[in-house]
């Protein structure tokens, strides 16, 4: 069995002679000019509390306090995205959770190109009557329970968010 031929272009001048000095370029110099050219995301964590039923949201309301968000934060240098989640849920909530009951949202990963952050998300479901909750007053202003048929203002990234998951004011619009 034969394989069609490989067909080559004629690469033009300027590319041509980009790569050349590219190639030139010492292995550190390289790796710099690399990393410099290419696009960087930052790493979060975001966990989705509901009650049993899924008719109830856990949303925070921080400063400056004009719309809520959820439970969420940046991952710490090594941290693995489910023991970020679980430390920014204590934090922020006060709520402990262990490892088997983060459960993966889908999708887990939520990329924000125009951003350049992606968000792990990760659900809970915790019963509203017996769960503790405490917040820290200065990160946190507020914590509570919104039925998700009418979450109320929230910021711009958190409605992004909730959209990948049917849920918030722009549930109807197809995730980008």
């Amino acid at each position: 069995m034969t394989s069609p031929p490989v067909r080559t272009r004629r690469p033009n001048f300027v590319r041509k002679s980009a790569m050349w000095v590219y190639y030139s370029l010492p292995r550190p110099v390289k790796r710099r000019l690399v990393r410099l050219l290419t696009p960087t995301y930052t790493l979060g964590s975001v966990v989705l509390v509901f009650d049993q039923e899924h008719r109830n949201l856990l949303m925070l309301l921080q400063p400056p306090g004009k719309a809520w968000t959820l439970p969420a934060g940046l991952m710490e240098r090594r941290e693995e995205p489910i023991d970020a989640a679980r430390r920014e849920l204590h934090e922020e909530s006060g709520i402990e959770a262990t490892l088997q009951e983060l459960k993966p949202a889908t999708p887990n990963a939520v990329v924000h190109t125009h951003g350049r952050w992606v968000d792990n998300v990760f659900t809970l479901e915790r019963d509203p009557e017996t769960t503790q909750l405490a917040v820290d007053g200065s990160e946190v202003w507020d914590v509570a329970w919104h039925p998700v048929d009418k979450l109320p203002l929230m910021t711009r990234s958190t409605a992004n968010l909730l959209r990948y998951y049917g849920l918030g004011p722009r549930a109807d619009e197809p995730p980008r």
